[in-house]
């Protein structure tokens, strides 16, 4: 096995590259498909399309859950369920597909997007899509003709590339790129290539016939005299709505039980796995396999990349560089300790060999600390040692192609993040944990914050990341408060009133009646930054020098350059106005023009941020 990794390198398989130059010019949109618009309605998820994902369980009575309803608010089959809320929330369905996003690129090219991240988007029974059923086709309940769709799948051997076919939901798939591409915008979906669901084949095999299955070496159950080599993956128990009558218990490694995971030797998942997974690769970044990629995706997002052995990913993005040396690959590579708040340096994951970037959840660590934190709130001093560690960890090519992440789908949004400071990122920030979590929508001060947080993002080295409906306005706990229907400027939203503590015994925490509604100040001023990256080069490609911070004034400058181009950000982490020194300026004040202020000041006003061009 050493052997052969060591000739896929002479054979050029293992191709050694920098991130791909369109990387540096980029500004990220993150889409959550079954939350971003619906276009098809006639596509709508049915009551039998829960079944196989948690809560395990068929639902008597059930509905597609109204767009534009009170979050909070339980619909009558949800209080016929008689459920809390953590569980109603993650069997809801709202109906977004692949139209929805066909319908919206327009609205995306306004506000300036140029690459777009999708969350999963194969077949899967749960609405994250991060339990595949099958890998080379997209969600039947994504596309026009859901139950044509399983008609198609139903003839196919689902692990037989040969047999594979191109379903309607695929073949819109294959438009969205199209339509993008169309736009001059790039496309990356999610890689989930460490577990799949508890419904896809391989798996449904090894539950009924067990060690006679011949996917059986797939995956690790107990018992097995099978060595494996993954990690960070414990062992599960089958839940027992997958057993017949008479099967005897399972378990197997997985990080939950409704996402088992492969079985792992020295490379990443076993050989038949790593096999599967190359066609994968292939059906979705040439989709008619004539050596052209302009029909596939523009890249991937591998999802908990360390999870899987790290040589996998040399494998992996050869195959990517081998069909589209312009592709992407970025990597989550977040917690090395969650409990204590240690995220991975992710340098190791991003030589040549691996990947262009990763989500540079760091980058929104020190945001929080320095912006957000009140009670515990870091210096300017200490904010850029952060950043000036992230930094150093990772070599400079790949500085320009992080993902400089502030929310996702993972964790609470932006918004909520101002809302409640002083809580650590991603740590139990919703109301399955934390009942005194603020769910209420920010007020102004804290939009300012918000403002001041993507004023440094959109200054900073890196490409900016956005969540969608960010922009928007849209508010969040963490999952699956994260994950609410998008804001749109046309629909009329009900006011948000509703409280989970109405519903559980000696909970007393209450909320505003919250408007609903899309934002659009805040979106002009995204767009109004976004805009200004675009304009300026400097701030895409130019190199980065810190040139003040003032820990008592609470102040933080820097300075980006390229071919003459010279902007200086200046930030105040402070909550009251301050001047700024004109010795950040060298010669003369009268030498450099605002470009950008976050307030309309004639000072630097508390929690704010100016941009100034040399002339």
């Amino acid at each position: 096995m050493r052997f052969s990794l060591i000739s896929l390198v002479l054979t050029g398989l293992l191709l050694g590259t920098n991130p791909p130059d369109w990387a540096a010019d980029a500004v990220w949109y993150q889409i959550f498909p079954e939350r971003f618009h619906n276009g098809d309605p006639t596509n709508d998820p049915t009551v039998s399309s829960l079944r196989g994902t948690w809560p395990w369980e068929d639902q008597s009575w059930w509905e597609v859950s109204p767009w534009t309803s009170d979050w909070y608010e339980f619909q009558p089959w949800e209080e016929a369920n008689g459920q809390r809320f953590n569980y109603q929330f993650q069997i809801r369905r709202y109906g977004g597909d692949i139209q929805g996003i066909i319908d919206k690129l327009d609205y995306l090219r306004k506000l300036g997007i140029n690459a777009l991240y999708l969350n999963p988007v194969f077949d899967s029974p749960s609405s994250h899509k991060y339990g595949a059923a099958r890998y080379h086709h997209i969600d039947r309940y994504f596309g026009p003709d859901p139950e044509g769709d399983a008609e198609i799948m139903a003839r196919e051997d689902p692990l037989d590339p040969a047999t594979w076919q191109w379903t309607a939901a695929d073949k819109l798939f294959l438009k969205l790129i199209e339509e993008v591409h169309r736009r001059n915008m790039r496309i990356i979906i999610d890689g989930v290539f460490n577990h799949v669901g508890l419904t896809f084949p391989a798996f449904q095999d090894v539950i009924e016939k067990r060690e006679q299955s011949p996917y059986y070496s797939w995956f690790n159950i107990k018992g097995s005299d099978l060595e494996d080599q993954s990690h960070l993956n414990a062992y599960q128990t089958l839940p027992d709505y997958f057993l017949k009558a008479g099967q005897p218990p399972l378990e197997y490694t997985g990080f939950v039980a409704d996402l088992p995971a492969f079985r792992q030797d020295e490379f990443g998942p076993v050989k038949p796995v790593r096999d599967h997974i190359h066609q994968i690769v292939k059906r979705w970044m040439d989709p008619n396999g004539d050596g052209d990629p302009s029909d596939g995706i523009d890249g991937w997002r591998l999802d908990v990349a360390e999870r899987l052995q790290i040589r996998f990913w040399d494998l992996f993005c050869g195959w990517v560089k081998a069909i589209n040396p312009e592709a992407y690959t970025t990597g989550e590579v977040w917690w090395e300790d969650w409990w204590n708040n240690k995220q991975y340096n992710a340098a190791p994951w991003l030589t040549e060999t691996r990947f262009d970037a990763v989500m540079n959840y760091r980058f929104g660590d020190a945001m929080f600390k320095f912006f957000i934190d009140q009670k515990t709130q870091i210096s300017p001093t200490e904010a850029d040692s952060l950043l000036e560690q992230i930094r150093k960890d990772y070599r400079p090519e790949t500085g320009y192609a992080l993902q400089n992440c502030l929310d996702s789908h993972d964790m609470e949004r932006l918004a909520s993040a101002v809302v409640n400071p002083d809580r650590w990122m991603d740590h139990a920030n919703n109301l399955q944990y934390n009942l005194e979590f603020d769910i209420r929508k920010p007020n102004e001060a804290e939009r300012q914050v918000q403002k001041v947080i993507l004023a440094f993002q959109f200054a900073y080295l890196g490409a900016p990341y956005i969540y969608y409906g960010d922009e928007a306005g849209m508010w969040g706990a963490d999952d699956p408060d994260c994950r609410k229907p998008m804001l749109w400027p046309e629909f009329e939203y009900d006011d948000e009133v509703a409280h989970p503590c109405d519903r559980i015994p000696d909970c007393n925490y209450t909320r505003p009646r919250d408007k609903v509604a899309f934002d659009r100040e805040l979106f002009d001023y995204y767009r109004r930054l976004i805009t200004l990256r675009h304009t300026y080069p400097a701030l895409r490609r130019g190199t980065y020098k810190t040139i003040l911070t003032d820990d008592k004034k609470m102040l933080y400058a820097f300075e980006r350059s390229y071919q003459g181009q010279r902007i200086i950000a200046v930030f105040n982490g402070a909550a009251k106005p301050t001047e700024i020194p004109d010795r950040i300026f060298g010669d003369s004040l009268s030498q450099w023009k605002i470009i950008f202020e976050s307030d309309n000041s004639t000072v630097l006003n508390g929690k704010s941020a100016k941009f100034y061009l040399r002339r």
